[in-house]
């Protein structure tokens, strides 16, 4: 800190900065804090809150409940009564969570399956209607959301006629149906700047194709995976109205079980639902920052020396 400050100084004093230039960083910094302070209140108040004593959010006095009532009730509450962990807490009947964990490992499992062979098929070869399926590929990307409705409608008829209105593998395999095109689409594109030449060098060298694609394709596309699997995990983890609509209560995920909380017909258990709603954010964090160091390394990519 101290040898910026200098260095800033020493600019300002051999004109390389002007104070003009000084002021409008110092504004950028405060407006970036400020935006930063403003996204992450939400989340400081919602934490704060499944510390609190009793059913509410905020204290007489102000916006915060009281420091000195802060407990882990809530949190026990939703470990060992709630339908969390175990259906109303009793050990040996899985919970929302167990439900969730499947949903998630197949909407995962099947989107890498297909988004990985296809991104590279896509980016590296070309064939009859390539260009089609990428014409697909972005119409389903693009018009997907404008159909929510009429989609959500036929596929309960579907599946309700089929049987499948309650079943989670089911579900999961909808999830990875519906992130595959524009996940595929985003691989490919980071895939399509991996230089040719690598691939060359290694056919060279006499490596097979699967080794190629092992030893230099999949290597190089990891900060791409990396944000692959974050896009398909959410897209299991924290869908609700597909999954509210097809299953049953004893096969609620986390995201409808937390808005049963919310929905409760006589009195809404903030605190529970506070502490219910930072256990269910905490796995996407996990994610987000075990994958982080992969994420970044990709902002680099195209600073690599052959």
């Amino acid at each position: 800190m101290l040898e910026t400050i200098t260095q800033t100084v020493e600019q300002v004093r051999t004109g390389r900065r002007t104070i003009g230039d000084l002021g409008k960083t110092g504004i950028g910094t405060v407006g970036a804090v400020a935006m930063l302070v403003v996204l992450m209140f939400p989340v400081y108040w919602i934490v704060t809150a499944s510390f609190s004593q009793g059913a509410g959010l905020m204290s007489s006095d102000g916006l915060f409940a009281d420091p000195a009532t802060y407990n882990l009730d809530a949190y026990r509450w939703v470990l060992f009564e709630s339908d969390f962990v175990f259906d109303n807490g009793e050990v040996g009947e899985p919970g929302a969570l167990f439900n969730s964990l499947i949903v998630v490992f197949v909407t995962v499992s099947v989107s890498l399956s297909v988004i990985i062979p296809g991104a590279y098929a896509l980016s590296r070869r070309k064939f009859a209607g390539r260009e089609k399926i990428l014409y697909g590929y972005v119409l389903f990307t693009q018009v997907g959301a404008g159909l929510s409705i009429a989609t959500l409608i036929a596929l309960y008829a579907l599946f309700v006629n089929l049987g499948l209105s309650n079943n989670l593998l089911v579900l999961g395999v909808f999830y990875a149906a519906g992130a595959i095109p524009f996940n595929t689409w985003l691989l490919k594109t980071f895939m399509d700047n991996i230089p040719v030449s690598y691939e060359e060098a290694a056919i060279v060298d006499g490596a097979s194709q699967w080794q190629v694609i092992r030893e230099v394709i999949l290597p190089l596309s990891k900060p791409g995976i990396a944000v692959v699997l974050i896009f398909t995990f959410l897209a299991g983890w924290n869908e609700f109205i597909i999954a509210q609509t097809l299953l049953r209560p004893e096969n609620y995920t986390l995201s409808v079980e937390l808005y049963s909380l919310a929905a409760n017909e006589y009195e809404t258990p903030w605190t529970e639902f506070a502490a219910f709603a930072s256990l269910f954010a905490l796995p996407v964090a996990i994610i987000y920052f075990a994958t982080q160091s992969y994420v970044e390394s990709g902002l680099s990519f195209g600073g690599m020396e052959g």
